[in-house]
């Protein structure tokens, strides 16, 4: 299972998902199911984005756990 730090950096930052769409200019549909990890999958240039934003790596955004 993957598990997604999303909303862990964004409370860091107090940051809404609103603040991350204007920051990165990605949907907010799509960082809303990053934060609530119910996405299915990530494109590479959201990744990016993210990462560039919270100043990361993708292991702190991004975490695989055996179920």
């Amino acid at each position: 299972m993957i598990r997604c730090h999303l909303s862990r950096l964004m409370g860091e930052k107090k940051m809404k998902v609103i603040d991350v769409a204007r920051e990165t200019g990605l949907h907010r549909n799509t960082i809303t199911l990053l934060y609530k990890e119910t996405a299915t999958r990530v494109d590479f240039e959201t990744v990016n984005k993210l990462c560039e934003l919270f100043e990361c790596q993708v292991a702190d955004l991004f975490e695989y756990q055996q179920e």
